[in-house]
């Protein structure tokens, strides 16, 4: 089992590692360049409030074994009632429901602080995130035809909206 509550600081170098992971070895993050400890707490320190960040804690180990996060969509006044969501789940502990109790946290949190509608962009492979995202009530919208590069590979995104 698993609890889902609000990140701390004590949790920057569990989400860090788990992050990590993903900027040196995959192309689900477009990030090129591992976080350092001092960046994860700022990051931390950025989600409070009305755009927060989640982690899912394991019960028996007390171990962090994955994070979620809102973000503003855009800089931009009108675009003040959309966010952005990202869910990463440590590999070991993936296929065990956790990715959607983060999702479905977020959707609830997007919804208490008011925003219209949420957003994932996500890398045009991903078909595990894509359908996760679906299962929450998450509909396409559009793809993003090579729009990012890593690993020498032009990359797509999906994006996919969820209404509130």
């Amino acid at each position: 089992m698993v609890t889902i509550r609000l990140v701390e600081r004590r949790d920057a170098e569990a989400i860090r590692t788990i992050y990590n992971t993903e900027v040196g070895e995959t192309t689900v993050t477009f990030d090129l360049v591992p976080r350092t400890l001092d960046a994860q707490v700022e990051w931390i320190d950025e989600h409070k409030g009305a755009h927060p960040a989640i982690v899912a804690v394991d019960d028996a180990t007390g171990e962090v074994v994955g994070f979620a996060s809102l973000s503003p969509f855009r800089d931009r006044p009108a675009y003040a009632t959309t966010v952005e969501d990202s869910v990463y789940v440590r590999r070991d502990r993936r296929g065990a429901g956790i990715g959607q109790r983060l999702l479905e946290e977020l959707i609830r949190l997007a919804d208490d602080h008011g925003f219209h509608s949420v957003i994932a962009r996500i890398v045009g492979h991903h078909e595990s995130s894509i359908k996760l995202h679906e299962r929450c009530g998450f509909a396409l919208v559009g793809t993003e035809r090579e729009v990012g590069r890593k690993f020498g590979k032009w990359l797509d995104v999906v994006e996919l909206q969820r209404m509130l």
